[in-house]
């Protein structure tokens, strides 16, 4: 294979929440692969030199389908002119949607931006107990429509039928890429996805049971000009780029630490959240918002409580509720007017931390993480390599030298919060 210019990028990867972008690139770091993490697309640079992969964090999964198409759009075109080889487009591993979007609707566009004939959709994450068999999604030993994913605010997943879930949100034809085929290997794959493009069936959910399905499947899209997924098949293309003689043998690089205040902002509903902020709250002071109040009220009184904390223990600030309060907050501002609101809460709170010296943050949700990163107006993150489930650690110099673990609500251990601000720390 012809050797790669220094300036060309391999992988342009859109992440639909910030959580799952940092995830994305740590692992793609972990596996050796040099990644730049971006928060819009104004900020991915027109030339790259030395850079195997650059992760977009977008916050388009749950917003207006117009509005994703428009920001995916926006991606698509920038990595086209950066000319990198792959488009991946990364969404949940519960796949989060709704029969508006934005999983099917964005991929087609994906389509059309790269000529790709054949897209594959592999949500699996084993290591998480996230599996598809016969297009059918589990969550551990579970049915999609019968976990906790039902009761999402924004997102509620009622269907486990991952090609009934796809279906309504784009004009192709959807199917099945069945675990024999995973199963036979990389050519057998190949050859499945092209008999049933060639056949009008170019959008396909694929089965995955274990890691070693996951490298299967890798190794039979890592050259396609788009593929599809969560960050768990992602993971193995370093290994398929430096066998195919596109990198080197880099390692990953140690986790930042950084001495400072320190914080958890809490935006997410997910029973997991909610659990992990009343483990906090046993020893640390606890804050949570009511979504109903004046917003600069709201502002002004939870960084005044901080103030009167004080920087020599860590807080947490939450707007995280059950679904009952969540019900009540929606009905009297609409669904994602709702979300967004406390999204806007959370970001002008860390703005007004960093002034008080706080430094290292762990944000709970994928769309808050977005809102905080978004409010403090950061463009680049340095990511740390994966280290596990729900601990995206990742570093910031703009406005100020700041360290965060960006956390999916609904994962991680109960007691991670503490335990996560203290590894973040300076050890000095």
């Amino acid at each position: 294979m012809t050797a790669r210019p220094p300036s060309s990028v391999i992988l342009g990867a859109i992440g639909d929440d910030f959580t799952g972008a940092v995830e994305l690139a740590g692992m793609l770091t972990a596996g050796g692969a040099r990644t730049l993490l971006v928060t819009s697309v104004a900020d991915i640079p027109s030339q790259l030199v030395a850079i195997d992969a650059v992760v977009m964090a977008l916050r388009s999964r749950v917003a207006p389908a117009s509005e994703a198409l428009h920001e995916i759009g926006r991606a698509a075109a920038a990595f086209q002119a950066l000319d990198v080889r792959q488009i991946f487009f990364k969404y949940c591993a519960t796949f989060d949607s709704t029969d508006d979007g934005n999983i099917g609707n964005c991929a087609e566009l994906l389509m059309a931006h790269t000529d790709a004939r054949s897209v594959l959709f592999c949500p699996s994450f084993p290591e998480a107990g996230r599996t598809v068999y016969q297009g059918h999604h589990f969550v551990g030993d579970q049915l999609l429509e019968n976990s906790p994913k039902r009761l999402d605010p924004l997102t509620p997943m009622t269907r486990s039928d991952l090609m009934a879930v796809l279906a309504p949100q784009t004009a192709k034809t959807v199917g099945l890429l069945p675990w024999a085929t995973v199963q036979a290997g990389e050519a057998a794959v190949r050859a499945y996805a092209a008999a049933r493009a060639a056949a009008g069936v170019p959008f396909l959910i694929v089965d995955a049971l274990n890691e070693n399905d996951l490298r299967a499947i890798a190794a039979a899209t890592w050259d396609w000009p788009l593929m599809t997924g969560g960050s768990s098949v992602a993971a193995y293309f370093p290994a398929q780029w430096r066998a195919n003689g596109l990198v080197a043998d880099n390692p990953a690089p140690r986790p930042e630490r950084i001495r400072g205040a320190a914080a958890v902002l809490a935006g997410s509903c997910a029973d997991r959240t909610r659990e992990q902020i009343d483990a906090f709250a046993q020893n640390h002071p606890m804050l949570t918002l009511d979504l109903k109040a004046d917003e600069d009220a709201t502002i002004a009184a939870a960084l005044s409580w901080a103030h009167r904390i004080g920087p020599s223990v860590p807080i947490c600030i939450a707007s995280s509720s059950g679904p009952e309060a969540v019900a009540e907050v929606q009905a009297r501002f609409g669904v994602i007017a709702a979300g967004r609101r406390a999204e806007r809460l959370l970001g002008k709170i860390a703005i007004g931390l960093v002034d008080l010296g706080v430094r290292r943050f762990l944000v709970a949700g994928g769309e808050t993480s977005g809102a905080v990163i978004q409010a403090l107006g950061i463009s680049q993150l340095r990511v740390a390599p994966y280290a596990g489930l729900g601990v995206g650690r990742c570093m910031a110099d703009h406005p100020s030298r700041l360290s965060f673990c960006l956390k999916s609500g609904k994962l991680g251990d109960i007691d991670m919060f503490a335990r996560v601000l203290t590894e973040m720390g300076d050890e000095a």
